[in-house]
């Protein structure tokens, strides 16, 4: 069996078809159908969150929840996906990065604060969870309230991780998922928000919907970022068999860290968070080593991914130093994880790692 490195879920064509069957009946195609309105509430349902609005991608969620909150002035992590910072940059907001922390790999708290002294015009902070690893959410929440900043966390990795007893997106004033085709949970493509405040919920509302008020006129800008019915269809059949693709995932996941903990570096995780699988990435010795490994996996037919690189300050503002960053970028590779892998082809790709380290 051909390994991949990540294989999207496919929904119950059964089960899809029953409720594609009823969108067809209804003819309630988008514009918050019913099928809309039912995922939105199983959402908060399984995430214990309140105020999730459905969104038709994860950028688009980033985008809004700007919008939403009014964001100025940024401050945002190097080690991320592009989106994350292409979405402050599209909506020309002013970003600066700021290093991460060497161990969690997110944003560091504490080059945060030393940041906003010198920088008093940042008004906002954007963090990753990444690879689905919590930030430092309550030293980001002491940081909010001696500075009167707004946080919003993309949350595009963490769909269903707990950091203590609360939902992971529950924190912050928005957290954003992604409902990619590729992430733990998906739409095909999709996301939500979830806020913190219900009128930066409402305010959201009306921007996904063209900014239309509820009598039909418009006194702010809008976008159209609404999920459609068949896409809400896919997201409800798969809801049903979440529980067993994260249970999945997270084997594979701590059969990596077992077989692979004296050979390699992981990012370490948030003492008081669960985990979802979202992702395995190791930490090589340096940017040699990472290559040579990465040919090795190739050569076994086996794919992996440098994921994050490069580091998103050299792209967007290369004048921002971020060492840290930098550096995990160029010794960073993601292995296969998604539900269709086997146990057993992870120790196939464990043997191959193994073998090269030797």
């Amino acid at each position: 069996m051909t390994i991949l490195l990540n294989k999207p879920v496919t929904p119950c064509l059964k089960t899809l078809t029953k409720y594609l069957s009823q969108v067809n009946e209804s003819g309630w195609y988008t514009n918050f159908g019913p099928l809309h309105q039912e995922l939105t509430y199983k959402l908060e349902e399984y995430l214990s969150v309140k105020n999730l609005l459905l969104v038709n991608n994860g950028t688009i969620a980033l985008h809004v929840a700007y919008r939403a909150l009014n964001v100025k002035n940024a401050i945002c992590t190097p080690f991320s996906y592009a989106a994350t910072a292409s979405s402050l940059a599209w909506e020309k907001i002013p970003t600066t990065f700021v290093d991460i922390d060497s161990n969690s790999f997110n944003l560091s708290p504490k080059l945060i604060e030393k940041k906003i002294k010198s920088t008093p015009s940042i008004d906002s902070i954007v963090a990753t969870h990444v690879y689905g690893n919590p930030c430092d959410v309550d030293e980001f929440s002491k940081l909010q309230r001696q500075y009167n900043l707004k946080i919003i966390f993309d949350g595009a990795h963490a769909f269903k991780v707990d950091c203590g007893k609360k939902s992971i997106s529950s924190y912050g004033d928005a957290s954003t998922l992604s409902f990619h085709a590729t992430k733990v949970f998906h739409t095909i493509e999709g996301g939500a928000i979830i806020f913190r405040k219900k009128e930066n919920f409402e305010r959201a509302n009306k921007i996904i919907n063209f900014g239309l008020e509820p009598n039909g006129k418009i006194r702010k800008v809008g976008i159209n970022a609404k999920l459609n019915e068949y896409q809400c269809a896919v997201g409800l059949t798969l809801l049903d068999s979440i529980d067993n693709i994260l249970s999945h995932r997270v084997e594979l996941f701590n059969l990596y860290k077992i077989h692979l903990s004296d050979y390699v570096q992981f990012p370490i995780w948030h003492e008081s968070a669960s985990y979802n699988g979202a992702y395995f990435p190791i930490i090589l010795e340096n940017e040699e080593n990472k290559k040579r490994i990465k040919k090795a996996l190739q050569n076994s037919g086996i794919p992996s991914r440098e994921y994050f690189s490069p580091s998103l300050n050299k792209i967007f503002n290369p004048n921002d130093e971020c060492p840290i960053s930098e550096d995990i970028s160029s010794r960073v590779l993601c292995l296969p994880i998604h539900f269709y892998l086997t146990t057993n082809q992870v120790l196939k790709i464990v043997d191959v790692i193994k073998k090269e380290k030797q």
